[in-house]
């Protein structure tokens, strides 16, 4: 059976060879907390994420000179009977593997926004956090759009149906239908906004 690894103080020894008396206390280990350097991103590539801890959108674009084109979209659904800690490790897992493939230079996340259950609200954000650092370790420019605000940007209408905004996210893409499920179509939507709002950092 493997044994744990033990930190001790600085010059600390073994239980009674010096070791430091309780009143003394001990002295942590200090950790940097780094980064490790990130692959290339592609420019013009824009992923929006709806994050959640059962549920997460995902909708990817590329800015192209005819438009905006669709590249990918769907969901990615942690075990349903898992604990929220397991959902969330699920989740970072899939996302770095996603994040991985498209390299995005570009990673809109749906805000943070008031919501009547309490609870619901807590678990929303533990799920953005887990998109916002992965996001921030692929070298991705994070970005943080209110739900509202896309509505505004796509539809002139903060709020508008979520069928209304699936409908526009088809029309700018050109295709017959929205993408399903409405996950996909609200995170894609987060990618258009940005892309209309005209904070796309490979024109500067």
């Amino acid at each position: 059976m493997p044994t744990g690894t033990t930190f001790r103080a600085p010059g600390a020894g073994a239980a009674g060879e010096g070791a430091p008396s309780q009143q003394e206390g001990a002295t942590g280990r200090v950790v940097e907390a780094r980064l490790e350097p990130p692959a290339p991103v592609r420019r013009g590539f824009v992923l929006g994420v709806d994050p959640g801890t059962r549920v997460v959108g995902f909708g990817a674009v590329r800015l192209t000179a005819d438009g905006p084109q669709l590249v990918g979209a769907g969901v990615l659904r942690p075990s349903a009977s898992a604990d929220v800690p397991v959902r969330l490790a699920e989740i970072r897992a899939a996302l770095d593997r996603l994040l991985g493939e498209l390299r995005p230079e570009v990673v809109v996340v749906e805000q943070a926004f008031a919501a009547r259950n309490v609870q619901s609200a807590l678990r929303i954000g533990e799920g953005r956090g887990v998109v916002l650092s992965c996001a921030a370790a692929a070298g991705a420019q994070v970005v943080q759009v209110a739900p509202a605000a896309a509505k505004k940007a796509l539809v002139g209408n903060g709020q508008a149906h979520k069928s209304q905004v699936a409908a526009m996210v088809a029309r700018m893409l050109g295709l017959q239908r929205p993408p399903e499920p409405l996950d996909a179509t609200d995170a894609l939507a987060l990618a258009l906004t940005h892309v209309v709002r005209g904070t796309r950092p490979w024109d500067r």
